[in-house]
């Protein structure tokens, strides 16, 4: 899998027991523009794991991450937490589960401790569209993370609290009377996303409009290699573990509409007229994926196969 490396130029203590850390090039060239609500996978000594870019995502000088420690501090958290300026670390491209719906006409963003990362990274979007913007924050007293941040973004719309009786009796309120178009957005633990999304549904939210964080083994899953027949052209290529199946094509000199390469636009949607897809996209109905009849060339692989396209 492709990786570059990144600098830590600059190391803050956020909140008790986070750091917020500044990653530039080390020639300190432009960075890739990523969507809001994008996380930067980095090879963190022994193990790999993903953490929600915040800063400025058009044309980025530097990469913005906030990291809690966990558990023992012996894994990923505990390793970035020992970076000092001058150290590098390992890179992939920023990917995004939980990109923000230009369509809405106004947004619910919610957050409950370092959950809060993402959620300022939609923020940050919607005052730059002009969108209507609300934010809900629980967090424990006294480690309340990027406060100012989010003041100075959200203004009067930024409702937080240290009590989670408080903090559910309010934000069932504000369930109840959001206007129609409203998409919400959630980050934290599990069992509080779990909560959100509870309530929202109990009031009538349609799924659509209810977006959560979560990091699933697919995120980091670089796959398993996997064989295409390309009937068009005649030939047989391997997409290895790491790679994409549009990028295979593309180095075969077979161009794709893309735009996203992340699964969530359609752009690169393919048919396959054999073998079972392993659908790994957001774009698709659960109907259209049951046919097994095309595929995001972008992220989805083959669950059994090999597997056959019209290219």
């Amino acid at each position: 899998m492709s990786t570059f490396t990144l600098e830590v130029t600059d190391v803050v203590d956020a909140a008790p027991g986070v750091r917020t850390l500044t990653l530039a090039r080390p020639d300190r060239r432009w960075l890739p523009s990523f969507t809001p609500g994008s996380h930067l996978v980095l090879e963190c000594g022994p193990t790999v794991n993903a953490y929600s870019l915040h800063g400025e995502s058009q044309m980025p000088e530097a990469y913005l991450i906030s990291v809690l420690r966990s558990g023992s501090g012996q894994g990923g958290s505990g390793w970035l937490h020992a970076r000092r300026p001058g150290d590098t670390v390992l890179a992939r491209a920023p990917r995004s589960l939980f990109p923000p719906v230009q369509k809405a006409s106004r947004y619910l963003l919610i957050a409950a401790g370092i959950g809060v990362t993402p959620i300022l990274s939609h923020l940050r979007a919607a005052v730059r569209w002009g969108h209507p913007v609300e934010v809900h924050y629980l967090h424990r007293p006294g480690r309340g993370v990027h406060l100012e941040e989010l003041r100075d973004l959200a203004g009067g719309s930024l409702h937080r609290s240290t009590d989670r009786v408080e903090f559910r009796a309010a934000l069932e309120q504000r369930l109840q009377r959001q206007p129609l178009g409203t998409h919400l957005y959630c980050c934290g633990p599990e069992s509080f996303m779990d909560a959100v999304c509870e309530m929202a549904a109990h009031r009538g939210w349609p799924a659509e409009r209810i977006h959560t964080e979560r990091f699933g083994t697919d995120v980091l899953e670089a796959g398993e290699a996997f064989d295409v027949v390309l009937s068009v052209s005649q030939k047989t290529i391997t997409v290895a573990p790491g790679r994409s199946l549009l990028e295979e094509l593309e180095g075969q000199g077979i161009p794709v509409p893309n735009l996203c390469r992340q699964g969530f636009c359609g752009e690169c949607r393919i048919d396959v007229t054999g073998g079972i897809p392993l659908h790994r996209d957001h774009y698709l109905q659960d109907h259209e994926r049951a046919t097994n009849d095309s595929l995001m060339c972008c992220v989805s692989r083959a669950a059994s196969g090999p597997l056959e396209v019209p290219l």
